[in-house]
């Protein structure tokens, strides 16, 4: 049988060594286009990662999640006020307690310290929840957390998830975990409008982050998931149920990293969660002490403003809780309460101002700015407007005493120089023509009187002679070794300068008297104790000092005002009260306008004004009228307040002694009862002061003896003290009654009787003393008080 010849293939059947896929095998992928495709899938993956991570930047932090409030705290670290929008202060990580920060862990990334900035299986696993209806579900680290908060939108995104994803990458490649850490606790929201971990603790407990134990920072950290919902003091009664589940489950997540000892988990409960808090912001007089205080960084450099807007300060003053509420009441009982601005109108022109501060440390210990700062936004006790008085006269004392100045016949002067107090004396030996002649508080006439004597009877015509003898260049430049900032308005060289015509601030007047307190080393005051940024300490500048005036003459001084509080007659003898050795001087300015006393004992110095402000006008006027009365003297409410304040700042503290101008004395430890002072013989009580006084004419403008150093016109009635002669003054001659207004009579005090003609008797003791004194006489520059 023949044979036929094979039928041909096709060319690629005759080549081939693997079978013809067909039908549905067509669609599936080779192993080997597989591999590949997916080597380059991987590739490409990477290579478009890398380009994220290259591409997406990290930005700057938004303007929220960075703002901060200041804090200003009480020298105790009590909190005084917080200023600015958001409430937040950002620390440290070691300024947040251990416990607090493995709490916060133990919420929301456990592994935080052992992974990376993201976490691909929780990403994966929060996903799928989402998408099979479990709701939604978090698979963020604390790092992306951090991210979302400070760099983005909380926006739900896969845009913003994305850059979420790239940024938190570059980040965790910047900063150490603990960076991360601190810039997370910092930046998250706790409710209560608190923004990071140290707003949240004081918000929620009163205390400061370091402080937070256990089951404070588990319930801070509870709250990082619902705070509004989950705050115990105002949830529901299933919000109370999820917050108490929830913190028991940070707690349990402490115990399986072994952050807390399971033992010590038993016993824990849920924590004591404070009722929500007003904000602290700056009503009352804590709007004057935080502008005094920013005052006094911006002005010795240690902030600018545009760094206190910004925020992030804890700011400790040295003002003393204790004894700025004493100040308030002693301002609140003394005065305030007596005033009545809808029945008086003058009542609504009173303004005041106080200070009291350490003479050793020049520590400001508290300060009364007005009634309340959000009413009346000028403080009080830093304005520098009002005419000083005879808050000044001091000054021209240290300066006769320091530079060892004479009267016009060339004698040296001392406290025991007797001067010719007669009303409206022309000064002697000035250039001034007509001569300077001041008038005396009332017209009154003094005759030839002791420098002393002059002091305590505040004599403007003995004084103005005074700084003549002295040099009036030479008063000025003691003003400001002693406290006065030279650029005081008004503190011009002229003949009346010692009356008091220059406007210093209550606080300065308080530095001023505390170098004669503290024996004539002058130390500059001060209001801020510490300063932080972010929990790092801003230095301070070293406070300024220097030796105003010498030892002696501090202390000369000191005894010559001790006799204002404590002689008979002396104007400031209201502050006799206070049952301690005190000295101080009082202050009454032209028109009324303003009325000083400034005090102080050997362990503080208070000074206190009184100003006549116009209500809504700002217009100086008289206090005059003010609660009902007449005439406000330094004399009169000053010392009052100041009075009332010293006994409650220094009840139970030993009453100690000056400094004799001749050597030390000895500190007194039975608290209650005054300590020895040099031995003091009453002189009589100058008229006009305390009680009525003889009315008589003016005495006329003509000149005078000069100011000598000897014995007066009359001689003294009984023994004189070597340290106070009791040297009267000469007896004015009698008034008509129908002359100038005499004051009131004041309460009943044992008063010495004068060997001069005799004076009316006092008042029963029954009869209330008044607070002020009227008064009608003409206006003067500056005038005594």
């Amino acid at each position: 049988m023949p044979r036929t010849a094979p039928r041909s293939l096709p060319r690629r059947v005759l080549h081939s060594g693997r079978p013809r896929r067909t039908g549905w095998r067509r669609l599936v992928p080779t192993w080997r286009f597989a591999l590949f495709s997916g080597a380059a899938a991987v590739l490409l993956g990477v290579g478009l990662f890398a380009l994220g991570v290259l591409l997406v930047r990290v930005p700057d932090a938004h303007a929220a999640a960075t703002a901060q409030r200041n804090t200003w705290l009480y020298r105790d670290g009590s909190v005084l006020a917080q200023t600015g929008q958001t409430n937040r202060q950002s620390v440290t990580l070691d300024q947040v307690s251990t416990e607090a920060q493995h709490a916060v862990l133990a919420a929301e990334d456990r592994g935080f310290y052992r992974e990376g900035a993201v976490n691909p299986a929780a990403l994966l696993r929060a996903g799928w929840n989402t998408a099979t209806g479990k709701g939604a579900q978090g698979g963020s680290t604390i790092t992306q957390q951090y991210v979302k908060n400070a760099y983005l939108t909380q926006s739900q995104t896969i845009s913003r998830k994305a850059k979420e994803i790239f940024i938190a990458l570059k980040v965790d490649a910047t900063l150490s975990k603990q960076e991360i850490l601190a810039n997370y606790l910092n930046t998250t929201y706790y409710g209560r409008g608190a923004y990071g971990i140290q707003a949240a603790a004081q918000a929620y407990f009163g205390v400061d982050a370091a402080k937070l134990d256990a089951t404070q920072g588990a319930y801070l950290a509870t709250l990082l998931n619902a705070p509004s919902a989950y705050d115990l003091s105002t949830a529901t009664a299933a919000g109370k149920r999820a917050a108490t589940a929830r913190w028991n489950y940070v707690l349990d997540g402490m115990v399986k990293e072994g952050w807390l000892p399971a033992a010590d988990r038993a016993d824990l409960t849920l924590p004591q969660v404070r009722a929500p808090q007003p904000a602290l912001g700056l009503t009352g007089q804590a709007g004057y002490l935080v502008d005094a205080a920013k005052d006094y960084l911006v002005a010795h450099q240690l902030v600018d403003e545009a760094a206190l807007a910004k925020g992030g300060y804890r700011i400790t003053l040295s003002i003393d809780r204790d004894r700025q509420s004493q100040l308030q009441g002693a301002v609140q009982q003394q005065l305030t309460d007596q005033l009545d601005s809808d029945q008086r109108s003058a009542d609504a022109d009173v303004q005041t101002g106080a200070v009291s501060l350490d003479p050793k440390s020049g520590a400001v210990l508290a300060m009364y700015g007005g009634e309340d700062y959000t009413a009346h936004f000028v403080n009080n006790a830093t304005r520098r407007d009002y005419q000083a008085g005879s808050t000044f006269k001091p000054i021209a004392l240290a300066a006769a005493l320091e530079s060892g100045a004479k009267t016009q016949d060339g004698r040296a002067i001392t406290p025991d120089t007797v001067y010719d107090g007669a009303n409206r004396r022309p000064v002697q030996g000035g250039t001034a023509n007509p001569p300077y002649a001041p008038p005396n508080e009332g017209e009154r006439e003094y005759g030839r009187i002791t420098l002393r004597q002059a002091t305590d009877w505040s004599v403007n015509t003995a004084f103005a002679q005074l700084a003549q003898d002295t040099g009036l260049e030479k008063v000025k430049q003691s003003a400001i070794a002693l406290g006065l900032p030279a650029d005081t308005n008004e503190l011009d060289p002229v003949p009346s300068l010692p009356l008091g015509v220059s406007m210093p601030s209550v606080l300065d007047l308080a530095g001023v008297y505390a170098t004669l307190d503290n024996d004539g080393q002058r130390i500059s005051p001060w209001l801020v104790q510490a300063v932080q940024l972010d929990g790092a300490k801003v230095p301070l500048p070293p406070r300024q000092s220097g030796q105003g005036v010498s030892p002696q003459t501090a202390r000369q001084v000191t005894d010559m005002l001790r006799g204002v509080v404590a002689d008979q007659g002396g104007t400031g003898w209201r502050a006799q009260d206070l049952g301690r050795p005190a000295a101080g001087k009082t202050g009454t300015t032209d028109g009324n306008r303003s009325a000083w006393f400034v005090g102080y004992t050997p362990e503080l110095v208070t000074s206190v004004a009184m100003f006549g402000e116009q209500a809504g006008t700002g217009k100086q006027v008289t206090l005059s009228g003010a609660a009902g009365g007449g005439r406000v003297n330094g004399g009169g409410y000053p010392a009052q307040i100041w009075t009332d304040y010293m006994k409650a700042a220094l009840q139970g503290a030993p009453v100690r002694d000056f400094t004799a101008p001749g050597g030390a004395l000895p500190p007194q430890e039975a608290a209650g009862t005054p300590g020895p002072s040099a031995p003091r013989t009453p002189h009589p009580r100058a008229p006009g002061h305390g009680r009525p006084a003889a009315p008589g004419p003016a005495h006329p403008s003509a000149p005078h003896t000069p100011a000598t150093q000897g014995s007066p016109a009359a001689p003294p009635a009984g023994p004189a003290s070597p340290t106070h002669p009791a040297v009267p003054p000469t007896p004015p001659p009698a008034r008509p009654t129908t002359s100038t207004p005499v004051e009131p009579a004041t309460p009943a005090r044992p008063t010495p009787t004068p060997p001069t003609p005799p004076t009316p008797s006092p008042p029963t003791p029954s009869q209330p003393a008044p607070p002020v004194r009227p008064d009608a006489s003409p206006p003067v520059p500056a005038t005594a008080g």
